[in-house]
């Protein structure tokens, strides 16, 4: 490497960008000269944060010390407890508090919201996705599409850029009922023009809803200026939230109060004054909160609550700011040792069109998965692979390091040749 690559240079580099690692819990390394590992899978589970287990605990305890009364007698009472999310996520994504609220998980939460969106009506019945969708939004389409009697090969229009998108929206516009794609695609780490589709979208007259789970706590977000109809994301990659934690819901305004807009309800779509009354007949209130459907699980809130406290903290301006340099920092390492080898970036160069995750295509005789192993095993570096061929490296601005970065570019010029 050049001078201005080398491991010195990286440390250097830390200790003048030196993030928030200190916050978190990260994993000993499982082989190499280092004690911690080189996280780099934020992008597939973010690190646990030092404050999580104390605030948890606090929680439990108050169960242990109140048993029911807890709903109101509690620390974080737990009869309103999803209302200390409600404002920080609204932050993070920039929406309003009644636009916003944090509850079940991402799928569970795109099929609610195509209940009251996907509307198909004569000619109007598509649903446009990215050809390199996460496979579990390919499912819930094609399984809506099935729940109002279409065949979802035909349904479901798999776009593969951004370019082919808007073009079907402005030739094919009058057969869209509904928009659907990842803000940040898993794969390839790009990020979408959300803005230029979302109004092209609403131009065309179709819904047009976000999968913001590589976004939220990657890349800064204005939902409620930039008009999308509705959004949703995950808890447990840039958030930090644990394996399989609640995930968001974002509602544009205009439809907050639209008594025509169907909904699936359930105790906690009503009233919250009136709740208790026990009435028969639902009176939901004209917010996100009107989508809930059950009463929140306090103990997987509360890692939420946590997490958010420290996006508040530190602000996603200073996020983006640092994610930008250690991105490009990676990039250069892997510009320096990867030439010549089999190994293709497939992440787009320009800064803005991206997040915090570089993805390499590598060609046999390796393969991602294998590739994978021998980084964690032999080198400490965790990276994250998706079957055949590509391996995805996340320096998350949180916790991720320069040194970290380099020891990824080191251990692969050691294991791909």
């Amino acid at each position: 490497m050049t001078d201005s690559m080398t491991e010195a240079r990286a440390h250097d580099l830390d200790r003048s960008d030196p993030g928030w690692r200190e916050l978190f819990l990260v994993p000993p390394a499982d082989g190499g000269d280092h004690t911690e590992s080189a996280y780099l899978a934020g992008n597939s589970l973010g690190l646990q944060p030092r404050a999580t287990r104390g605030q948890l605990c606090e929680d439990l305890d108050d169960w242990a010390r109140f048993g029911v009364e807890g709903h109101h007698d509690a620390k974080r009472p737990w009869y309103p407890y999803h209302e200390l999310l409600t404002e920080p996520a609204a932050r993070l994504v920039g929406a309003l508090p009644a636009e916003t609220v944090v509850m079940n998980s991402l799928t569970v939460n795109l099929h609610l919201l195509m209940v009251s969106f996907y509307r198909p009506r004569g000619n109007r019945v598509r649903i446009l996705i990215e050809d390199s969708a996460f496979p579990s939004d390919s499912y819930a389409v094609r399984s809506q599409a099935r729940f109002h009697g279409l065949d979802p090969d035909d349904t479901v229009v798999r776009l593969r850029s951004e370019r082919e998108v808007l073009d079907h929206l402005r030739t094919d516009g009058d057969t869209v009922a509904l928009v659907l794609l990842g803000g940040v695609n898993y794969l390839t780490g790009e990020l979408m023009d959300i803005p230029a589709v979302t109004a092209a979208a609403r131009a065309a007259g179709s819904v047009v809803g976000w999968d913001l789970a590589h976004a939220a706590g990657n890349v800064p977000l204005r939902l409620h200026e930039w008009g999308a109809d509705f959004a949703a994301w995950c808890s447990y990659k840039y958030l930090n939230a644990g394996p399989g934690a609640l995930a968001g819901v974002f509602v544009h305004e205009r439809h907050l109060d639209d008594p025509s807009l169907p909904r699936f309800e359930g105790w906690w779509s009503t009233d919250a004054a009136t709740r208790f009354e026990m009435s028969p007949v639902s009176r939901p209130p004209a917010s996100a909160d009107a989508w809930q459907v059950s009463n929140p699980p306090i103990f997987a809130m509360g890692p939420v609550r946590t997490s958010l406290e420290l996006f508040d903290r530190i602000g996603m301006p200073a996020l983006r700011e640092r994610s930008l340099r250690l991105t490009a920092y990676l990039e250069g390492l892997l510009d320096e040792v990867l030439p010549g080898r089999p190994v293709e970036l497939l992440t787009p160069r320009d800064p803005a069109r991206r997040g915090a995750q570089l993805s390499l295509r590598v060609e046999p005789p390796h393969d991602a998965g294998g590739l994978a192993r021998r980084l964690r095993h032999e080198y400490g570096v965790i990276t994250d692979a998706r079957e055949p061929d590509v391996l995805r490296l996340a320096p998350a601005p949180l916790y991720s390091t320069h040194h970290d970065c380099w020891r990824a570019a080191d251990a692969l010029a050691r294991e791909v040749s």
